[in-house]
């Protein structure tokens, strides 16, 4: 669906608010889970979906699992998101929130030029420098607080993967 009109040229002290020549698409959508082989088979019973992806990334203490239509091509998938460890930030969010909705991520060009980018119009990310995500895949992400209270997660794939897989 081609945009009616732009959200917005210009953001706080002048910056670009809308980066759309590095932002794009939604990559995905994170779901806390407390156990990822039940959720796995949830979405499989329930909406046919498959696993196109899974690993645990010991860095964001996580056992993770990218699910959807088999033939989703590069298209949005679910990411269930399940603790490695009750001190991950997931078993964090679990313990206060419970299973839910945990972040939204978008599809970049380069992490490294929307992060400056975001950073010199103000908006807080969580790390100074992008760490290693899903299947090598480059990640940062946009402090709640400065994205309308929904965590914000900046994803650029791996070179081998940006055009297949999440």
């Amino acid at each position: 669906m081609p945009p009616v009109e732009s959200a917005g040229t210009t953001g706080p002290r002048g910056a670009t608010a809308l980066i759309s020549d590095l932002v794009v698409a939604i990559d995905h959508v994170g779901i806390a889970v407390p156990d990822l082989d039940a959720a796995k088979q949830w979405y499989a019973d329930h909406l046919g979906f498959v696993t196109l992806h899974q690993e645990r990334n010991d860095e964001q203490g996580v056992e993770e699992a990218m699910v959807g239509p088999a033939d989703a091509g590069t298209g949005a998938v679910i990411q269930l998101l399940a603790p490695a460890s009750e001190s991950s930030t997931i078993a964090k969010f679990l313990d206060r929130n419970g299973p839910g909705l945990q972040q939204l991520a978008v599809r970049v060009t380069d992490v490294d030029a929307v992060t400056e980018r975001l950073t010199s119009a103000g908006v807080r990310v969580l790390y100074p420098q992008p760490r290693r995500g899903t299947a090598d895949s480059r990640i940062n992400f946009v402090h709640p607080k400065d994205a309308g209270g929904v965590l914000l997660e900046l994803v650029e794939p791996a070179a081998e993967q940006s055009s297949t897989a999440h």
